[in-house]
């Protein structure tokens, strides 16, 4: 649930979440009773419950930021095969733009290690923050200004395909270097847009979902993990330990390798997430992606399609991106995407939380294993 003007301001951010849920229920013929699992992140799986009338016996309330809903995967699905539930409903409403019933950010306060060791030092959220790992990654590896610059791009390619994107004009490297300046290196279009949006997916078994009216989409494999909620004490600045956990088992768990992969989703807050996640997942070497990007591999047409919705740098993203990503997935993988990839089996959704504070992967297939 996005909109191209990216608002919604008629719904708060509660609503939002009910808006999502109620379509997707609708969408699998389900109503409230059949729902016995409730997970979210944004609004607590309590009052979402209550709002849409579930008394659930499987809740899910982890919350560690864009990739939550990865995770709430893994534990539905983790929930499912043990018998707490049958059915799960995974929400997320975010009224990022309109500010509706938004609650502020879980930080913890002045008693934050983020607050007791970094925020005093002036950095102002994420564009600021991650420029401490750009910078060392761009110096470590001799990558130029103009192939981050790619990366915006080549999403916005996608983004031209799809309807309910945001910004669709094309863009050249050019323009994006030209474009304002936020924080050294990222100038506006490698930033991440502010948008309202919703979303929501649904979880049962195999066996159940081929009853339902809409085409069912398989979980292979997933994965998680987290780091630090200090950017600054990452482990090595330019490689995240949280997703090389993740994404690696989730191959492992799938029984795939990374030519078995067709289609491709990095959570892309910012321009230079994309090339971690290639490189952390496995696709490319250390230092590898941006010239695996810049020669054309992940566009349209290209032999490992990324980011096809336009990502949070086109699409949408109203502050925590997962879901959408994830969603895309489900599109691919039922064959309705806009920018659909032709033949497509297996798409890999890998999203981050915070400032490589955490990680969560799924990996999908339309063909049941």
């Amino acid at each position: 649930m996005v909109s191209p003007e990216g608002v919604f301001p008629q719904y708060s951010q509660l609503g939002l979440h009910a808006e999502a849920a109620i379509r997707a229920m609708k969408d699998a013929g389900l109503k409230p009773s059949d729902i016995d699992g409730v997970a979210c992140a944004g609004a607590s799986p309590t009052e979402t419950a209550f709002y849409l009338g579930i008394t659930p016996t499987y809740v899910d309330g982890t919350s560690v930021g864009g990739c939550s809903f990865m995770i709430h995967v893994r534990h539905a699905v983790a929930a499912i095969e043990a018998g707490l539930a049958t059915t799960v409903l995974v929400t997320h409403g975010e009224s990022g733009k309109s500010g509706i019933g938004r609650g502020g950010w879980p930080m913890g306060g002045g008693a934050s290690l983020q607050a007791q060791f970094e925020q005093w030092t002036g950095p102002m959220g994420a564009p600021t923050s991650f420029t401490i790992p750009v910078m060392r990654y761009l110096k470590q590896y001799n990558v130029t200004e103009e192939q981050l610059a790619m990366v915006a791009v080549v999403q916005r390619e996608y983004a031209a395909m799809n309807p309910n994107a945001m910004m669709k004009d094309p863009i050249t490297v050019e323009d994006v270097l030209n474009s304002r300046m936020i924080a050294y290196p990222f100038r506006l279009f490698m930033c991440c847009l502010v948008t309202d949006g919703a979303g929501a997916l649904i979880l049962t078994s195999a066996d159940r979902a081929k009853d339902f009216p809409t085409k069912p989409v398989y979980i292979l494999g997933t994965g998680e993990s987290v780091e630090t909620p200090m950017v600054s004490q990452m482990k090595d600045m330019t490689s995240s330990r949280a997703f090389k956990v993740a994404g690696p088992n989730a191959l492992r768990e799938a029984g795939i390798t990374h030519n078995d992969v067709d289609h491709l989703m990095i959570y892309d807050a910012f321009a230079h997430l994309p090339l971690y996640g290639l490189e952390d997942l496995g696709f490319v070497g250390p230092g590898e992606a941006p010239a695996f990007i810049w020669e054309g591999n992940t566009r349209p047409g290209g032999k490992l399609p990324l980011n096809t919705n336009g990502g949070g740098l086109s699409y949408t993203h109203s502050g925590m991106y997962g879901m959408y990503a994830l969603q895309e997935s489900v599109r691919q993988m039922r064959g309705t995407a806009p920018a659909q990839v032709a033949g497509a089996k297996i798409s890999m959704c890998h999203g981050v939380g915070g400032m490589f504070a955490a990680s969560g992967t799924v990996i999908m297939s339309n063909e049941r294993p």
